[in-house]
């Protein structure tokens, strides 16, 4: 440690000023003097440089032995003892740098080269303070005023040129990536500077926002945290902490945060535009929900449009505008858009749950089947429910429906459709198709019909049955049964339906040939 030769020179001893404080620490060092005399003869400090000598030298041999804490308070007493001594501030430094309090430490040395601006250790200290701080300026200064001093042996100050080389490199680096939005790049440039100076706030906070930006909200919020642990109002890392909320969807709690760095630091750039976004989101979503509730959905639907170009980043929040967007759609029958828009949500966040179970739904809605299918196993694997299964089994069956022949579609009826209405589909449909009446017609056309002749012969014999009709709207596959729809001779089903009604009619050339006669 640094050794005092001229303490005594610069002060005289004033011993009739000595506060009883002062007394009580010379008290002390006596003590230990006793202790450590072969003689155990009381030998008293003659002068306060003496005593500040004897307090320096015990923080020596604790700082010796790696207890900074108790060395910091007899360096600290030598300080006071003789505040005008260069090394003893040079000592205060080196214990304050052991123990990570750099910005206390880069303090004392400044103050030690105040004092004897020829202290090349005060200097070195000095720029191992400003790179651990992150503080190149001082670091350069520091390291050209040695090299001033010591023209001839620069060796001293080889590691601190390498360091500051290192983060004037990465910190140009990081300045042209932030300004490109490469997230991962500015990541990367920090921890390299933090390879070099593990200790500075700066650097870990760089990191810590880009990492939230890069929607590593947890690594972020440690980050920030643990700065706040040592320093409650650090606005650096309450902004990390605001913005990690606000990409979270947790826009409230989010606009507290930006208020409170602003109340710290007025002129935080970044803190202010966060909080006009996060305003702006929370007051537009509210707006597009208050329609919505009121029934006003293409309002709902332009307002939510709206909310949504304010900040294309915020990837949790727009994937709840998109979603809301699509309830909105879906409310209007616009079912495609309300697809795309849950998909749009499903892209910002994977693990939507709400957006599947819409987009399901309006796959149902429009036929698409498969798809719905798809959805809603991805919905029933996140969350296994009763309701999901059922929802699942529900959209399999309709599925199964939608790959067997439409036998309502093939009659031109729907679902709800009388034995009546079965039955004047089948005769108006099996008049035109009846492959007789296509006798002249080319080969292609012949076969075209002869197979909506047979469907319609399929779907009659079905539907005209109630026990098969009961099945085949359970979507139950007829071919299991006994009596199914392939068993069905469309030429019988003709010949029986128009005989059962008093009608003949005569077609040569097509099998179970009959006479016909239009009524």
């Amino acid at each position: 440690m640094d050794n005092c030769g001229t303490c005594a020179r610069r002060l005289k001893p004033k011993f009739h000023k000595t506060n009883s404080t002062l007394l009580f620490k010379m008290a002390d060092v006596v003590d230990e003097v006793i202790m450590d005399s072969d003689e155990n003869e009381e030998i008293l400090p003659k002068t306060t440089e003496e005593l500040a000598e004897a307090k320096k030298e015990t923080g020596n041999r604790l700082y010796k032995i790696k207890n900074y804490r108790t060395a910091l308070q007899y360096y600290n007493e030598a300080v006071e003892l003789c505040p005008e001594q260069a090394s003893y501030y040079g000592n205060l430094t080196a214990c304050l740098m052991m123990l990570g309090r750099y910005d206390e430490a880069l303090k004392n040395a400044r103050k030690s080269v105040q004092l004897d601006p020829d202290f090349i250790k005060g200097y070195i200290r000095i720029a191992k303070c400003g790179i651990a701080l992150g503080d190149l300026v001082t670091a350069n200064a520091a390291i050209e005023k040695i090299k001033e001093l010591q023209q001839n042996d620069q060796s001293v100050i080889a590691s601190e040129v390498r360091s500051l080389e290192k983060l004037k490199q990465f910190e140009n680096e990081y300045l042209k990536a932030y300004e490109k939005g490469d997230f991962r790049k500015v990541v990367y440039c920090m921890d390299r500077c933090l390879d070099e100076a593990p200790t500075c706030n700066r650097y870990k906070l760089i990191k810590a926002e880009c990492l939230a930006f890069l929607g590593r909200f947890q690594e972020a919020q440690e980050m920030a945290n643990n700065i706040l642990r040592m320093n409650k109002s650090d606005a650096e890392a309450i902004y990390v902490r605001g913005i990690c909320l606000y990409f979270e969807d947790n826009i409230d709690t989010a606009l507290q945060h930006f208020q409170q760095v602003l109340r710290f630091a007025p002129d935080h750039g970044k803190a202010m535009s966060s909080y006009k976004k996060a305003k702006a989101l929370k007051v537009k979503k509210e707006e597009g929900n208050d329609a919505y509730k009121n029934c006003r959905f293409q309002e709902a639907v332009r307002l939510y449009t709206e909310a949504l170009e304010i900040d294309p980043f915020n990837k949790k929040t727009n994937a709840k505008l998109y979603f809301n967007r699509a309830t909105a759609l879906a409310r209007l029958t616009k079912t495609k858009e309300a697809i795309s828009d849950c998909t749009a949500a499903l892209k910002l966040d994977e693990g939507y749950l709400k957006a599947l179970l819409r987009r399901a739904k309006c796959y149902m809605d429009i036929g698409e089947y498969e798809d719905a299918v798809r959805d809603y196993e991805k919905v029933y694997k996140f969350e296994k429910s009763k309701e999901n299964k059922c929802l699942l089994e529900n959209a399999k069956a309709a599925l199964k429906r939608s790959k067997r022949k439409d036998y309502y579609k093939i009659l031109g009826i729907t679902r709800s459709a009388g034995d009546d209405e079965i039955k004047k589909a089948y005769k108006k449909r099996a008049l035109i198709h009846h492959p007789d009446r296509h006798a002249n017609a080319s080969e292609e056309e012949r076969k075209e019909q002869e197979k909506k002749f047979k469907e319609l012969g399929e779907a009659y014999g079905v539907l005209s049955d109630p026990k098969k009709k009961a099945r085949y709207d359970n979507g139950q596959d007829m071919e299991d049964f006994d009596g199914g729809a392939a068993d069905i001779d469309p030429s019988q089903v003709f010949q029986t339906f128009f005989n059962g009604h008093g009608q003949e009619f005569s077609f040569g050339g097509y099998p179970g040939t009959f006479s016909f006669q239009f009524g």
